[in-house]
């Protein structure tokens, strides 16, 4: 899964500008600048899908960026996470479950799939590689 979601950005009357997710309706964000805006949208996109994993909800899945759209990025660290979380859930593998393939404790997975949670990379790689997904990240023209 790519997690890149369509963002629309609309000035508003007092002249700041908006941004919103019709993937993930509680991301809002705005800015004094169009850049302004565009630069918090990721962070308030990583707050929001964060909250999704805390209240043990799917994540959204992107839809495809209409005209008058752009697309927000998130991390690679956060976009594996959220990845992590999704293969979890998806094939019902508990953190205990993760945690005895891995040979760690319960704890350390539930840091790995936590957006908060700071991880190195590599750890949330070989998580993944141990429940069948395989990360691939791919570098995109600004």
């Amino acid at each position: 899964m790519r997690f890149s979601y369509p963002a629309e950005i609309e000035e508003q009357k007092d002249g700041m500008f908006l941004v919103r997710f019709p993937d993930v309706p509680e991301a809002l964000t705005e800015g004094e600048t169009r850049e302004e805006a565009l630069h918090e949208a990721r962070d308030a996109l990583t707050a929001a899908l964060a909250g999704y994993v805390h209240a043990r909800r799917d994540i959204p899945a992107p839809s495809p960026c209409r005209a008058g759209q752009v697309l927000v990025h998130l991390s690679p660290l956060i976009a594996s996470k959220l990845a992590l979380y999704e293969q979890m859930r998806r094939e019902h593998i508990t953190n205990a479950e993760l945690a005895r393939r891995l040979g760690v404790t319960e704890n350390a997975v539930r840091r790995l799939i936590d957006p908060d949670h700071r991880s190195h990379i590599g750890k949330v790689e070989a998580a993944l590689d141990a429940t069948g997904v395989h990360l691939s990240v791919e570098a995109l023209a600004a």
